[in-house]
């Protein structure tokens, strides 16, 4: 999610940079968006940056810089769950972004905003149900599990039964009125009553949670040992997916019970650098409100196989679109 004010100055690019230096070689921006970590790595060093996204909308805005790089940038539609086929060669290092970024929120049509707006779309790629198809088809049930365990959202019953009274929707205004509707009015500065329930329905509309495990698992598969893998996410639910992941894949969560029979385990796929997260610093902060919430996690990739992946390992909460 590049969420700075200015949608080329991705959030946390300094201390990614810095985090995974020297950087050469051939790398993935898994989430190219704005292109501003493609040309971050490329101008710290990156032989080639091959920058997929699943928003083809991204290339168009890209036509009027990406030239000026000739095949050192190659761009390409798809998801990042499938980046190993998608650069089709080991690489040296992957960069994903995650979330949502500003320039989707800025463009009413798409419908990820709530104080714009628009269809009730929320879409990244062009393809299958909208939101508006899933709230106007899903049970109460679902729709209030969605809200609760993609969107911490603790008054998620009580707006999936006003979601359901009110249908049909086919607008973002007219679902933000419907959750501010349940919710007290908001104390200066507190966020908006509808961003709880706007990000849980845009990560249910996208798969997020399960395009996260599953890309984590296609990075390992492509990275070449050595290789970095580099993962800014935007709230906890995104951070522990990651967090347990690394630690999974590199045996550091912990050992087992002394007295428990001992557990034959995967050779460790990755080694971690940073004992914790990177926040932002105060410099950035100051500049750009939105990274307040982020934090990037780095992997170095060993010679090991790549390793099986257990999403519900993982925190992946289980839920059912509800179609």
């Amino acid at each position: 999610m590049a969420a700075a004010s200015d949608p080329h100055v991705p959030v946390l690019l300094g201390p990614l940079l810095r985090a995974v230096a020297p950087v050469a070689g051939v790398w993935v921006d898994g989430t190219f968006g704005a292109g501003g970590y493609a040309r971050g790595l490329l101008a710290q060093g990156a032989q080639r940056v091959i920058g997929i996204d699943r928003d083809p909308s991204v290339f168009r805005m890209a036509r009027d810089w990406a030239g000026e790089y000739g095949d050192r940038l190659r761009l390409t539609e798809g998801t990042f769950s499938d980046l190993d086929r998608l650069a089709g060669e080991p690489v040296d290092g992957v960069v994903l972004d995650l979330g949502v970024s500003s320039m989707q929120l800025d463009q009413a049509e798409r419908g990820f905003s709530f104080l714009r707006d628009g269809p009730l779309d929320m879409r990244m790629g062009g393809d299958g149900p909208t939101a508006a198809d899933l709230l106007n088809s899903a049970p109460e049930a679902v729709i209030a599990d969605v809200l609760y365990l993609y969107g911490e959202e603790r008054a998620s019953r009580r707006i999936a039964r006003a979601i359901v009274a009110a249908r049909p929707l086919t607008r973002t205004g007219q679902l933000s009125d419907i959750v501010a509707g349940c919710l007290p009015r908001p104390k200066p500065g507190q966020s908006h009553p509808s961003t709880r329930a706007f990000q849980a329905i845009r990560i249910w509309v996208n798969d997020e949670f399960g395009q996260l495990v599953a890309g984590l698992a296609a990075a390992e598969r492509a990275l070449r040992p050595g290789g970095k893998l580099a993962v800014v996410s935007f709230h906890s639910l995104e951070d522990r997916i990651v967090k347990r992941f690394m630690q999974a894949r590199s045996n550091s969560a912990g050992g087992g019970s002394r007295y428990a029979p001992e557990v034959e385990q995967d050779q460790p796929a990755f080694t971690l650098p940073f004992r914790r997260a990177i926040g932002p610093d105060d410099q950035e902060l100051a500049a750009n409100p939105r990274a307040r919430s982020a934090l990037l996690r780095v992997g170095i990739r060993t010679d090991a196989p790549a390793g099986r992946v257990d999403p519900q390992a993982l925190g992946l909460p289980r839920l059912d679109r509800g179609a």
